[in-house]
């Protein structure tokens, strides 16, 4: 656990290849994506987070209960929501990814990004 009163840097956080396991299956529709990701600070009421996940290259759904910020360090990556509309990010550049958005999720190749969540708790 990070000391609350240090500061935060993303560049000393890696991902080891052991880290990586299978999207969902039942979620997958192109490809054969693996994902990785380590929480790097939770808040006291564990509404918010940070971190950083990585993926290998594929396409799968998505439905998101949290608002999320990115910010990609490598890769492409095209968000398609639920009426069709796509929207293609490279690094390194940030999105937001709003509570409530449905629809896929489609890595271009390798991609590493930052991430901060937040997620309402009651």
């Amino acid at each position: 656990m990070t000391n609350p009163l240090s500061i935060l840097s993303f560049t000393t956080v890696s991902l080891d290849p052991a880290d990586f396991e299978p999207v969902d299956a039942a979620k997958v529709i192109e490809g054969t994506p693996r994902q990785a990701f380590r929480v790097t600070y939770t808040s006291a009421s564990g509404d918010f987070c940070t971190g950083i996940y990585a993926c290998t290259a594929g396409k799968w759904r998505v439905s998101y209960s949290e608002d999320e910020f990115c910010t990609l360090t490598k890769g492409t990556v095209r968000l398609t929501n639920a009426a069709g509309d796509t929207q293609e990010f490279k690094a390194p550049d940030s999105f937001l990814i709003p509570s409530g958005f449905a629809g896929t999720w489609e890595a271009v190749g390798d991609v590493q990004k930052n991430f901060v969540i937040y997620e309402k708790t009651d």
